[in-house]
């Protein structure tokens, strides 16, 4: 059986121990050098940049994100252990795990590290699908030739990179198409390899639970639910028109992926559907003026980060969160794609007003949406705001201060609120 060492990379016949280097970190699979179709995902991403920049923190347990009102953005595997997840509030999680030490989000560290992983991986395909700073899809078909070995030795050796030259580490999954190479990543996690071949497809999903579909949430599987179907062998007795007819076009899909079908394609050039910013409070916020302050500088990071994708956005979203965590969405379409903080912020402080009655709040956020080319955005400004053009030039002349002197080397009043 075709075999894989995955400390040396040798390649061999199958054995419990590599008969180059004699460890025992093996990875065989009849259809092993066949597929091309990768999902890899970083372990513990924001946890393990911080372990890494910060040795003393790496033998404790470490949760990355907010205060005791906030919630858990990634937790190392030690934390994991004692049952902190991510998206868990921060006071259930220290609850968990009283001992955690608990690390504001450094995004611009993990930004940096995203790009040297993605570097990492464009050097093996062109072919790339970014998930998210911390995971991708890779389509390794035909490289063989080009690298000398087949995708699943290059797989093994970028993960092996990762490891060595960034001490970071990853999870590789290995199948014949996207939904399954996602599934098989998450196998075997931390450090993780894990193969489904095109052969064990039907026997591999046979007794797993719907939930494994990426996308089924606790809405979704509630309706499968009530329709008697927890597995994919339960989905497999339904006709494709029945499942359409019950569930629209997602019973379509559901039909295939039970099948271990999928047709969708890696892109390298996948367009990204909106940019946000948001915040949770370590106390309810109920003034205005302070809502307002908070959403200035949330704006001016959401243009920043449209400036540098070159991007604007037709619609302006503000999202609220009450204290009993019940969501307030508001959002309103521009005549014009902006890109520019002022027009970002002017547009939420007036659907802020709408809500702000509804208050106090645990969390505020503010995005744009329907993005566009940077080249239509709205450049002549509101013809009934005679100073909207005034402040656009002044905010592209601090734009100028602050790439050139730090993100802090200039501020307006309001984001002292």
């Amino acid at each position: 059986m075709p075999s894989l060492c995955r400390d040396c990379l040798t390649p061999f016949e199958h054995g419990k121990r590599c008969p180059s280097c004699g460890r025992p970190r093996i990875l065989s699979h009849p259809e092993l050098f066949s597929l091309s179709i990768a999902h890899m995902d970083c372990d513990a991403f924001y946890a393990s940049v911080e372990k890494r920049d910060n040795p003393e923190l790496r033998d404790k347990p470490v949760i990355v994100g907010g205060g005791k009102r906030g919630v858990v953005t990634t937790a190392c595997y030690i934390a994991r252990i004692k049952g902190v997840r991510s998206a868990m509030p921060m006071f259930k999680a220290l609850g968990l795990c009283p001992e955690a030490i608990v690390v504001k989000p450094r995004m611009e560290a993990y930004a940096a590290a995203s790009r040297e992983i993605r570097d990492m991986m464009n050097a093996l395909t062109p072919d790339v699908e970014p998930l998210s700073l911390d995971e991708a899809f890779l389509d390794l078909t035909g490289t063989a030739k080009l690298h000398g070995h087949p995708p699943a030795i290059m797989l093994a050796k970028l993960v092996k990179d990762m490891r060595e030259q960034l001490q970071l580490t990853g999870s590789i999954g290995l199948s014949h198409n996207k939904f399954l190479a996602k599934i098989a990543s998450d196998l075997d996690k931390p450090r993780g390899y894990s193969v489904i071949g095109a052969a064990e497809t039907m026997d591999f999903l046979e007794n797993k639970p719907v939930s494994l579909i990426w996308g089924v949430g606790r809405a979704t599987q509630s309706a499968l639910e009530k329709a008697g179907i927890r597995t994919f062998a339960d989905l497999r007795r339904w006709e494709k028109d029945d499942l359409h007819a019950r569930f629209g076009a997602m019973g379509d899909r559901l039909w295939h992926l039970s099948r271990g079908q999928d047709q969708r394609r890696i892109s390298a050039n996948r367009p990204i559907k909106s940019i946000s910013n948001e915040t949770t409070f370590s106390e309810d916020i109920g003034s205005k003026d302070q809502l307002e302050g908070i959403m200035w500088r949330m704006a001016l990071k959401v243009s920043d980060r449209a400036k540098a994708k070159d991007t604007a956005g037709r619609v302006v979203t503000l999202k609220l969160k009450r204290a009993n965590h019940a969501t307030l969405t508001r959002r309103i379409s521009l005549p014009h794609p902006t890109q520019i903080a002022d027009k970002i912020y002017r547009t939420g402080q007036s659907l802020l007003d709408q809500a702000v009655d509804q208050g106090p709040f645990r969390l505020i956020g503010i995005g744009i949406s329907d993005l566009v080319p940077a080249d239509q955005a709205d450049l002549s400004h509101d013809l009934l705001d005679p100073n909207a053009e005034k402040r656009a030039r002044a905010e592209a002349a601090s734009d100028k201060i602050r790439q050139r002197f730090g993100t802090d080397a200039i501020k307006k009043g309001i984001s002292f609120r």
